[in-house]
């Protein structure tokens, strides 16, 4: 879901109970500036740096454990 910043300030509390269900992605001026997340979700801001380098075959945590391997 995309919402404005203001619409986010004058209605916090319906954003806080929706984000447990999905991410809210603020905007301000028609640019995305914030995501709000439920604590349940799982998030990899560096998995969402290399979308489209990565190929989508790799497992993010077989390179983890080889990458430590490698230590």
């Amino acid at each position: 879901m995309v919402v404005t910043a203001t619409e986010v300030k004058n209605n916090f509390g319906k954003y806080i109970e929706l984000a447990l269900n999905q991410e809210i992605v603020i905007t301000k001026n028609g640019s995305p500036i914030a995501r709000l997340l439920g604590m349940n979700e799982m998030v990899s801001f560096l998995s969402d740096r290399l979308v489209g380098l990565v190929p989508p075959d790799v497992d993010e945590n077989d390179a983890k454990s080889e990458r430590l391997a490698r230590q």
